[in-house]
């Protein structure tokens, strides 16, 4: 990466900050980006760096907030309209751009995702053990609440701090809560918490699945396992993403900014992919 946009990308994985990396991997000419041009495409729709021209960079936008939010690479075709026929790109998302001013872009999007960060309750032998377990698959570990969410807390303290842990737990909101504990003592503490039937099916007691584990490392394995099956139910990004439209002058789909060019008429709120769309729009006789 340029310097620029390296180091953004540092602060965010850092931060623990989902976001798309967006590369130029090749440009046909009149195009205004060159191969290597690259940028970073946050969650909100906001872009540093360069990857094209205004409307190619609509473009690349909602592609990559696609890309973000079902957590899979992208290889993206920005192709000018005017030609007969387009090369067939197989595994590419191709996009017709009507404002694009000549030559073509293909530009790679890859969405760098923090890894699932799993809160570790005790300094039991399966605590210890899972925490190495993790270290493995690369997830993030905690031994106390972190100040961002959480995938999931194994409360592993086997009487030490476990009804705290899981009150926390559970008022957090937390994805996937697991107790390790025999069936008797599992069922004996959620009683003593006083938990309602919806609250009691969040937290899988006993921790993890049934593949006949003894050991400390084995029970830690079967933890791990649920974790895994836990974190891949889940969809890959939030339900935050920004609103699309589909601008009525040009067809392209735009992504609904607070600076994106829009238009209130007889048949409600409309949205471009820029000034020149919303202008002949607006030009147009009513009726």
């Amino acid at each position: 990466m340029s310097g620029k946009v390296s180091a953004r990308a540092l602060e965010l994985a850092e931060r623990r900050v989902p976001f798309v990396h967006a590369r130029v991997v090749r440009a046909q000419a009149p195009a205004s980006a060159h191969p290597g041009d690259e940028a970073i495409v946050h969650g909100d729709g906001t872009i540093d760096g360069f990857v094209g021209g205004h409307c190619a960079e609509g473009s690349v936008r909602t592609a990559a907030l696609g890309a973000l939010s079902g957590g899979a690479p992208l290889l993206l075709r920005v192709l000018p309209a005017g030609e007969e026929e387009f090369p067939e790109t197989p595994g590419a998302q191709v996009v017709v751009n009507p404002c694009l001013s000549g030559g073509a872009l293909e530009i790679f999007l890859e969405p760098v995702l923090p890894p699932p960060l799993v809160e570790v309750v005790g300094d039991t032998p399966i605590a210890e053990a899972f925490l190495a377990l993790t270290e493995v698959l690369g997830y993030a570990t905690a031994r106390s609440r972190p100040d961002e969410p959480t995938t999931a807390v194994i409360v592993a303290g086997q009487g030490h701090g476990d009804a705290e842990a899981l009150r926390a737990a559970l008022d957090a909101g937390v994805p996937h809560i697991a107790l390790v504990a025999s069936r008797r003592r599992g069922s004996a503490l959620l009683d003593e918490l006083g938990l309602d039937e919806a609250e009691r099916a969040r937290v899988h007691t006993p921790a993890g699945l049934d593949i006949g584990a003894r050991t400390a490392p084995e029970i830690a394995l079967s933890i791990l396992a649920q974790v895994v099956e836990a974190v891949h139910a889940r969809p890959a990004l939030r339900s935050d993403r920004p609103v699309e439209a589909v601008d009525p002058v040009c067809g392209m789909t735009v992504t609904v900014r607070p600076d994106t060019p829009h238009l209130v008429t007889d048949e409600g709120e409309l949205w471009f992919c820029g000034t020149g769309c919303r202008d002949r729009r607006a030009a147009e006789p009513v009726g």
